[in-house]
């Protein structure tokens, strides 16, 4: 769902440099300092998503009214050989100015308590390009240059990651780009090796810590075995100089050799991507930059990788002055199911026996939170390495154990037998039953197979890119989740353009070039209704206590059908929460209904909710601008990239109190 992805580089940049087509203002920078700004992706340098704020609270939130709405004005639709958009970004607020990025990869800063604009940056990617998760970007990421006077340009730095592959420096009173920083302002992050345009791209903002920029990538999954290097860098914020680079697997090779030259030891070793997609957080007073990494290449046969595919799908800390790794750990050994570390990571400090415990909490699409000491990354729940289901396919090693939190439980499904299978009506059920009668189904960790497995969560996740909040004052991380179980084989290669021909099931075949075998993989629904086949609900809302390890509540997620109530509660979503210290959790991002929600953070009882122009694809945002002023709640509404039954449009909207 996420990544399911060529201008010449010289054209590119002078385009970009020389006609940047933006409107210049005045910007304040004025900064209230009470916490009241939203200066990173995830509020704080850690990614907690939580807000001292509470002027809307539980008692008046049910008053909010539209406060303004602005167009960006960036929308495809997917016809004239382009991706379909999706409007997923998160704004940042800081010195009193609200910065965002389009669908194309446009930044625009706007006034935080109008909406209106005061300048915006085109940097003119190819909209055409086939980059693998449609036209997207969730957000930039900003720095400021203490050594600078006031009123100089670049005092402040707005850094965009786009879609083409490049690392662009603006200035963030004016929109102009930062001279001083690469090529005039940017630079190619294309050279990496077997770099495909599309294929690599960016979606998701820097981290930003000293006087470092530090960027990932996301790379198409499945298409072929060697993908791009899926390596992490990082660069002088000021100059674009690369500091450090650090990549999550080893170099890859045709084969290598024993140290006494012995053919008999020669092993294949041809891989790529286990690349940093998501959201990075970092922490400053221990030098250290949190990294997520997704799958090795490609997703669903790793006969050509053997091994436990290190770092790929792991958590890893970067000592953020060298790039050296401080500790590793891995959520799943040698995936075989595009089970990336999809959410961001959390920083929070947590009670456990007897003591304040610094950890970083990292989910996985599994279902799975995984809470690590954050200097150590020793697991403060233990973790058991459990025997997994293994592998019928010829040339494929399963990984014979696969690790499991004691605590918290999962908090998605990660069971599915023929005797659950949901229909609305008793026929769909029936053909739910002999689906899932029809896979081999071995539980979590069931491995793709010849003739077709069940995978649970699925591709989608359990948790995906939408991530969580933390809320200090009652230990609670509230996290949406998926439950949507999915079909997936993998194909001869010999026989993989027969059964694309044959096309004998809805879904996406994709032939994993330089593998013996392709893959194809589907979302299991009713024939009729075409509703999930996974007992409802479909999408909820968790909140975990962190001290404890368990779940005080969990509630159904809106409704994949808002207009007809016999069908149940609870919608896949991407786009996630924010708590505030109004006692409040606000989140939009359901597929298909348009609401934006409230639910109170201690109950998890919903009390508030609003119709936005379309689905909130994203995480929302909330700042108060002076100290006496208003609290705003802000939210792009655009719709997903890639549900074309969702109405597009191009709107981020602000509410307050009347």
């Amino acid at each position: 769902m996420r990544k399911v992805l060529r201008a010449a580089v010289i054209g590119v940049v002078a385009l970009a440099c020389v006609n940047p087509r933006k409107a210049l203002a005045q910007t304040s920078h004025r900064s209230n300092g009470s916490g009241s700004d939203w200066p990173y992706y995830g509020h704080d340098a850690g990614g907690m998503r939580y807000s001292p704020l509470k002027q809307i609270n539980r008692e008046n939130v049910a008053t909010l009214k539209v406060a303004w709405t602005f167009h960006v004005g960036d929308i495809s639709d997917g016809t004239g050989g382009k991706k379909r958009s999706g409007l997923e970004t998160t704004p940042i607020l800081v010195d009193g100015t609200l910065y965002l990025t389009t669908a194309f990869n446009r930044v625009i800063a706007l006034d935080p308590e109008t909406g209106k604009q005061r300048w915006a940056y085109d940097p003119m990617i190819d909209i055409a390009e086939s980059y693998g998760d449609g036209l997207i970007n969730r957000g930039v990421a900003t720095w400021l240059d203490a050594s600078r006077a006031r009123g100089k340009p670049c005092r402040r730095t707005i850094f965009e990651a786009t879609l083409d592959a490049r690392l662009i420096a603006l200035d963030a009173a004016t929109g102009e780009p930062c001279m001083e920083f690469g090529y005039r302002g940017q630079i190619s992050l294309r050279d990496v090796a077997r770099y495909i345009p599309g294929e690599y791209h960016m979606t998701s903002p820097p981290a930003v810590i000293d006087d470092i920029v530090v960027a990932g990538s996301a790379i198409d999954d499945n298409a072929r075995v060697d993908m791009s290097s899926g390596v992490v860098r990082a660069f002088d914020a000021r100059t674009g100089r690369l500091r450090w680079k650090w990549e999550p697997l080893p170099p890859n090779q045709a084969e290598s050799t024993a140290q006494d030259g012995s053919a008999a030891s020669t092993k294949i070793w041809r891989t790529g991507a286990g690349n940093a997609w998501t959201a990075m957080v970092v922490d400053q007073e221990r030098d250290l930059v949190f990294v997520p990494t997704g799958s090795a290449s490609p997703d669903y046969y790793g006969g050509m990788r053997a091994g436990d595919d290190k770092w790929a799908d792991s958590i890893v800390a970067l000592h953020a002055k060298t790039g050296e790794m401080a500790w590793g750990f891995q959520l799943v050994h040698h995936d075989l199911w595009d089970y990336d570390s999809a959410s961001p990571p959390l920083l929070a400090t947590v009670q456990h026996d007897g003591k304040d415990v610094p950890v970083v909490i990292q989910g996985n699409k599994t279902g799975f939170l995984y809470v690590l000491n954050r200097d150590t990354g020793v697991p403060v729940f233990p973790v058991e390495e459990r025997p997994v289901p293994q592998t019928d396919v010829q040339a494929e090693v399963t990984s014979p154990t696969q690790p499991f939190p004691s605590a918290p439980p999962a908090v998605s499904p990660q069971k599915l037998t023929a005797d659950d299978a949901w229909g609305i009506t008793p026929e769909d059920r029936e053909y739910c039953r002999e689906r899932i009668n029809s896979l081999r189904n071995d539980g979590l960790f069931t491995p793709p197979s010849v003739n077709g497995s069940l995978s649970i969560p699925g591709n989608v996740g359990g948790m995906n890119w939408s991530g969580y909040a933390y809320d200090p004052q009652h230990s609670l991380l509230v996290v949406n989740t998926n439950n949507l179980p999915s079909k997936m084989r993998v194909i001869p290669a010999d026989k993989f353009w027969d059964a694309v021909d044959a096309n004998a099931e809805d879904g996406e075949y994709t032939r994993q070039q330089g593998a013996p075998y392709g893959m194809f993989r589907t979302l299991i629904f009713a024939k009729a209704h075409h509703l999930p086949c996974a007992p409802p609900p479909w999408g909820t809302l968790t909140a975990v206590d962190m001290n404890s390890g368990t779940i005080p509540w969990q509630v159904p997620l809106g409704s994949v059908a808002p207009t007809k109530p016999i069908v149940p509660m609870g919608a896949p979503s991407l786009g996630g929460p924010i708590i505030t210290a109004g006692g409040l959790v606000f989140i939009a991002g359901t597929l298909i209904d348009p609401e934006i929600r409230a639910f109170d953070v201690e109950t998890g009882k919903e009390i508030w909710k609003a119709e936005l122009p379309t689905s909130g694809g994203a995480t929302p945002m909330t700042y108060q601008t002076r100290p006496n002023g208003k609290q705003y709640l802000v939210i792009a509404a655009g719709g997903h990239a890639k549900v074309t039954e969702e109405k597009q449009s191009d709107e981020i909207v602000a509410y307050t109190l009347p």
